[in-house]
């Protein structure tokens, strides 16, 4: 892959401009590092509004049909449904672990295989999530291991 970058202070805006042959999974995973990079999500905390960049998402997680997006240092309620969650960051490398919880996969720190095909991640911040028996095929597939 070759990579070129102009540096010219008439430029007001950047664009990235992708020529190839044909679409690989590589360029695939380069495209939707860089969506997720533009992609901001809002949430609130303490009756204020804040605007999250999705890579900086450890997880997302629902709790009595509450969602709550989570951080490396803070957690966020935001009134968006898992399911549209989902559908927005789907296109990066979040994924759904379990009925309840999205996750980053960019943001794992570890894994560890658990009883009946589950898998525990540790994220970023230390905590550990489950990914279901259900779900658990995404990390598998990612690790080329499936």
């Amino acid at each position: 892959m070759k990579i070129n970058v102009n540096i010219d202070n008439r430029f007001t805006e950047t664009e990235i401009t992708i020529n190839c042959g044909h679409m690989s999974e590589e360029l695939e995973k380069v495209i939707a590092t860089l969506r997720v990079l533009d992609l901001k999500i809002t949430g609130t905390k303490n009756n204020q509004t804040y605007i999250l960049e999705a890579s900086n998402i450890l997880y997302i997680d629902t709790v009595d049909k509450k969602t709550f997006i989570y951080t490396k240092d803070d957690v966020y309620e935001t009134s968006l449904k898992l399911y549209r969650l989902e559908e927005l960051l789907s296109p990066s490398d979040f994924f759904r672990a379990s009925k309840s919880c999205i996750i980053n996969f960019n943001c794992i720190k570890s894994l560890r295989s658990d009883i009946a095909s589950r898998i525990i991640v540790t994220m970023e911040n230390n905590e550990k999530l489950i990914v279901s028996r259900q779900y658990s095929s995404f990390i598998k597939k990612k690790l080329g291991v499936l």
